[in-house]
């Protein structure tokens, strides 16, 4: 069966469920609601509407990222859709 780009989409999507700043961990959510710790260097880059940048500062929980690997390790977090965004949006 061949899959639609809006289902491939919908399950690259991951919630930020907790930023761990001092750690260097980051825990998502994914489409089947299982959660996932993810050990992120200092040195990813987290980009946003606004800018990129490297930590996990940039991030909040409730936020909507797609994780882009290099090497078996997140290497770049796209930040999809904020949690205010998710929050203000009709479709909720």
């Amino acid at each position: 069966m061949t899959q639609s780009l809006t289902d491939e989409l919908q399950r690259s999507r991951l919630v930020v469920v907790e930023v761990k700043r001092a750690e260097g961990r980051l825990r998502v959510r994914g489409e089947a609601d299982v959660c996932t710790e993810l050990s992120c260097s200092a040195h990813i880059i987290v980009v946003t509407d606004e800018d990129a940048r490297a930590g996990l500062d940039a991030l909040n929980p409730g936020d909507i990222i797609k994780i882009e690997p290099t090497g078996g390790r997140p290497e770049r977090i796209v930040v999809l859709r904020r949690a205010w965004d998710e929050l203000a949006s009709p479709e909720v």
